[in-house]
């Protein structure tokens, strides 16, 4: 087929990388402008899907709005069959969605209708979800709201963001090279009424931990916040981030955010946290007792 990608992180580079090794006609990737970054975050940094693109000779278009009739029309001109999105982090208007000969498809992360919008994976997790998903929709105008071709699912067990990312990554690439080998096999299934939730962009002050939580709601925040932005706390005034821990059935009542042996366990609301790994500002992530041996924390040390 003659394919138009949209997408911009690495969770999208699997299903461009798919695309193409199946043969499709990728006649353009559209992604996000290049970023400020780097290590002093003064030089543009292109986006993972402008950096794989380019890898693959497919040109790539890096409009800022999709707003305007001139973007409108250049991308109409492509005469694509589909549009394959993937994360592509711009709302695409009605002329975008209706230019292709077949829609656009999406790759989204969580069982919809459940988590709809921008942070499905990280919501999941914090949710406490037994399992989660993706699904290749048919995108229409709403939120997340157009049907769904093929659905894949995955226990969350105690995976990370970062390990949910890179599998449903892998997992929605093959199914949308699964859809596009035959259409006609995997028709429009309208998401059900029931069951819709929304997925809110995580805002860095959800990473700050709450002591006051129950243990295992703080071990879910662990595990939604890595890799990034990391649930931290502080520790002499030092923020340090939290990026493993386990969950320990001790309640120590009137001591939330307090250490209760020398092996740094926290008091929490309900339960307690001990850290696994950590990781301080400027350092590498690094085991409890690796930390300890470098800063030392008491117990009975207040770290709320």
């Amino acid at each position: 087929m003659r394919i138009t990608f949209m997408g911009t992180p690495d969770f999208a580079v699997p299903t461009l990388d798919a695309l193409v090794a199946a043969g499709h006609d990728v006649v353009a990737a559209y992604t996000q402008p290049p970023r400020p970054g780097g290590r002093r975050g003064r030089e543009l940094v292109p986006s993972p899907v402008q950096r794989r693109a380019e890898e693959h000779g497919i040109p790539v278009r890096s409009p800022a709005s999709l707003k305007e009739a001139e973007a409108q029309a250049a991308f109409a001109a492509l005469d694509a069959d589909i549009a394959v999105v993937a994360a592509y982090g711009l709302i695409l208007p009605r002329a975008i969605l209706d230019a292709p000969l077949h829609g656009c498809l999406n790759v989204h992360g969580s069982l919809l209708p459940r988590w709809r919008g921008a942070a499905p994976i990280q919501r999941a997790i914090l949710a406490g979800d037994a399992e989660t998903g993706v699904g290749i929709m048919q995108m229409e105008a709403g939120l997340d709201t157009g049907p769904v071709r093929l659905e894949g699912r995955t226990p969350i067990g105690d995976k990370t963001t970062g390990d949910l990312t890179a599998e449903l990554a892998d997992m929605g690439a093959a199914l949308m090279v699964r859809v596009l080998s035959d259409m006609n096999a995997h028709p429009f299934r309208p998401q059900p009424d029931d069951g819709i939730t929304y997925a809110a962009k995580v805002d860095k002050v959800e990473a700050r931990i709450d002591w006051t939580r129950s243990a295992l709601d703080i071990e879910r925040l662990v595990r939604a916040m890595n890799p990034a932005p990391g649930a931290w706390f502080e520790v002499g005034g030092e923020r340090v981030k939290l990026l493993a821990a386990e969950v320990l059935p001790f309640t120590f009542p009137g001591g939330e955010g307090t250490t209760v042996d020398d092996r740094m366990t926290i008091a929490c609301g309900d339960g307690a946290i001990r850290p696994i790994t950590l990781q301080r500002a400027g350092r590498g992530a690094m085991p409890l007792d690796d930390f300890l041996r470098g800063q030392a924390v008491a117990s009975g040390t207040d770290l709320s």
